[in-house]
């Protein structure tokens, strides 16, 4: 059994029952080996744990690329696509294993490894709102934002996915498409009118 069957079942243990609710027995027996043996791959629950927690933020970071990228092959505009990016991270709290973890440890990481994971969380939302200001900057607005002014917008657009998606952990699909659609309009519009009133006074 390889270390990545492990990674994959204690994936999907950690992502229902948490850290402390997650055992290495559990694991073990569903993965059909013996505890011990997961030593021969992982130092210890801890380590494991951590394994998981930068396999998810790799893949879901892959995940969010292609999903912006095939968007764009397809024709959506930058809006729609801002948007429909909303619906997805639904979707994947919803229906992956990955996508429940990685939302829950960016909020709710074990305490005994506060530091550690947050190591890992901090650099995946600066590299996404790198990589998203680097669509905006491209594609806004003919591409006339500036790469500062583009950031600005990633920056805003993150702060609005961080507002609602605590309804995913704390409320339902319900409330969570309640505010999102309350939310994004008024977002748009006001992204829309600073830049603009930024155009019409250049």
């Amino acid at each position: 059994m390889s270390s990545t069957s492990i990674k994959q079942v204690a994936l999907t243990q950690f992502a229902r029952e948490g850290y402390e609710g997650a055992s290495l027995r559990k694991i073990a027996d569903e993965v059909g080996i013996k505890k011990p043996s997961i030593y021969a791959h992982y130092k210890n629950k801890e380590d494991l744990f951590l394994h998981v927690v930068r396999y998810v933020f790799g893949l879901e970071r892959r995940r969010i690329l292609t999903f912006f990228q095939e968007q764009k092959n397809l024709g959506t505009p930058l809006e729609l696509r801002l948007r429909g990016l909303l619906d997805w991270i639904q979707e994947e709290f919803e229906s992956q294993d990955a996508g429940r973890f990685l939302l829950r440890m960016s909020y709710f990481p074990p305490q005994a490894l506060y530091r550690e994971v947050m190591d890992i969380v901090y650099p995946f939302l600066d590299g996404l709102e790198r990589t998203l200001a680097k669509f905006i900057a491209s594609e806004a607005w003919d591409g006339e934002l500036s790469q500062e002014e583009a950031m600005q917008f990633a920056v805003a657009y993150m702060t609005l996915i961080d507002g609602v998606s605590v309804e995913l952990l704390y409320g339902d699909s319900a409330r969570y498409q309640k505010r999102v659609q309350a939310a994004w309009p008024i977002f748009w519009q006001g992204i829309t009118h600073q830049f603009e009133k930024k155009e019409s006074t250049s």
